[in-house]
């Protein structure tokens, strides 16, 4: 049976549309108000009226809604109306309303078979099992919870939590498995450090593993604007580690490979370095250096992209992660979203209000580069957001990558290069190589001689290799020099007494003899005339 057709959902101040994916790229339909619509057939699930909604989510079988909107007070209520729903679907009813002051965390995490739910109240967890919100099943207790991550997968679940340092105390997080919540020996790891303002949290997809990204709002050396980032990787045997990134600089962002083996950190001052590491934070591939401040694994791994959007231009990287071969370097400029197909085929960037309030739109791309479909806002209107209809894994199975571009009405986008301006005068003479202000480090594997990435312990070998040569040269004698020539023609002082002087003559005569003939080393030779 072939495999579905990915829609894609538009939203903008025209309204919320469906796009049919490609190959098709078709309007499929249109909305002008906030339902909760069927995707198989358009039918209309339910419908809110819930103006003041400013963020809304799905639980991971869709089964609930969840609805947030800003808390505020009145006269009749001090206290204030709930401001965080959970609405049945299908039935439109409401679950539970809770109060949510804050915008942070504001939604519940839910285990991706919804048997777990997880809310942060009052800096501690609450734990809500089979979706019954009207009694918390488990707590965890823990002084000033800022942030937390429930792992993806089946049964057990597992959680991350952070705590963040105070008075002198480092930060911490820790990871605990379902139910087990309490005692000393409950965590599965624990890794403390200092210099976090706030973390960020990324489990990989068999739970097996959680890359921390600490971060401070104020680097206090003066080398960066933006703070100071450090990477830590926490396992669920107890392993953790900091992991070693070779350039100094921020991290812009890290990613988990979906087979759950590998990631990929983007990393380092402009023009920022690439660098897959294992398990075991080793690193496995180098890309070089070059403008990229994202990375994007497809949702089979098989594909990766190195991109950078922003105040960067767009260029995107698309790199088969098997063979570590570029399949094509695409160039999508003003873009600020980018999203992978679930089919792990294609790909959509898009260029968003309030992020840019002009040029708004969107491309659907294939990974080799073609551009299949776009659309531009008319003059006056906005496009707010974009993303793809979620599936299951192993719904789309992994294709051979190609390195062909896709054929395409629109072509393809790869950026021409550029040269350096010369005045018409010089337009005529030979041109000559300029001077760039960074020179980009080529990836691993088009160095000369094939340079590799040595792993930490190979690197901690050489350096104790080189020490050790180090020191025998230093240990080693140096050649003495030969000993000076004594002259024979030194000045002859007179004593006043010829008889005197007679004997004195006679003896440096048989100090010579003696030095000719000695047969000594030369170092004995030394100390005998000495």
């Amino acid at each position: 049976m072939a495999p579905p057709i990915p829609l894609l959902a538009v939203r903008g101040s025209d309204g919320t549309s469906l796009l049919c994916g490609p190959p098709r790229c078709e309007p499929h339909l249109a909305f002008k108000s906030v339902s909760v619509v069927r995707s198989a057939d358009g039918s209309i699930a339910s419908t809110f009226d819930l103006p003041k909604t400013s963020l809304l989510d799905f639980s991971p079988l869709g089964s609930i809604l969840v609805t947030w909107q800003p808390y505020s007070k009145t006269q009749d209520s001090l206290q204030g109306d709930p401001n965080l729903q959970l609405w049945d679907i299908e039935s439109g009813q409401l679950i539970k309303a809770l109060y949510q002051k804050k915008v942070d965390s504001w939604c519940p995490s839910w285990s991706e078979d919804e048997k777990i739910c997880v809310r942060c109240v009052n800096n501690e967890l609450h734990f809500y099992e089979n979706n019954d919100f009207n009694s918390i099943a488990n707590k965890l207790h823990m002084q000033k919870v800022s942030d937390f991550q429930v792992s993806p997968g089946g049964q057990p679940s597992k959680v991350a939590v952070y705590v963040p340092g105070s008075k002198g105390a480092p930060s911490f997080v820790r990871l605990y498995q379902y139910p087990v919540l309490g005692g000393p020996t409950a965590a599965l790891a624990n890794k403390s450090f200092f210099k976090a303002d706030r973390v960020s949290i990324a489990w990989n997809r068999k739970a097996s593993a959680v890359l921390v990204t600490a971060s401070t709002e104020v680097d206090k050396t003066g080398a960066s604007y933006y703070g100071e980032q450090m990477l830590h990787y926490l396992a669920v045997n107890g392993e953790t580690t900091l992991v070693q990134l070779p350039k100094n600089g921020p991290i812009y962002d890290v990613a988990w490979s979906p087979s759950s083996a590998e990631f990929c950190v983007v990393y380092g001052f402009m023009p920022a370095k690439a660098t897959v590491f294992n398990l075991k934070c080793d690193p496995v591939f180098d890309f070089g250096t070059g403008p990229r401040n994202a990375a994007y694994y497809s949702p089979q791994g098989h594909i990766l992209i190195l991109a950078g959007f922003g105040n960067l231009q767009g260029q995107m990287e698309v790199w088969d992660v098997k063979k570590y071969k570029q399949v094509s370097k695409p160039q999508a400029p003003d873009a600020t979203h980018f999203s992978w197909c679930p089919d792990g085929e294609h790909v959509v960037t898009a260029t968003c209000s309030p992020r840019l309030r002009v040029s708004n739109g969107y491309k659907i791309w294939h990974y080799t580069g073609s551009v299949l479909h776009r659309w531009d806002v008319e003059a006056g209107s906005e496009l707010w957001e974009v993303c793809w209809q979620p599936f299951l894994s192993g719904i789309f199975p992994e294709r051979a990558v190609k390195y062909q571009a896709a054929l395409s009405e629109l072509g393809t986008t790869e950026a021409p290069p550029k040269q350096a301006y010369r005045p018409p005068a010089l337009r005529h003479l030979p041109a000559t190589p300029s001077a760039k202000l960074h020179e980009d480090e080529p990836p691993q594997n088009m160095r000369p001689g094939g340079e590799k990435v040595l792993s930490k312990s190979a690197l901690k070998n050489q350096k104790k290799r080189e020490a050790k040569k180090a020191a025998k040269q230093e240990a080693k004698p140096e050649p003495l020099c030969d000993p000076a020539p004594i002259s024979n023609n030194r000045l002859e002082t007179s004593s006043g007494d010829p008889e005197a002087d007679k004997k004195i003559k006679n003896l440096k005569k048989v100090e010579n003899t003696r030095t000719l003939t000695c047969t000594h080393k030369p170092q004995e030779c030394c100390a005998v005339i000495g």
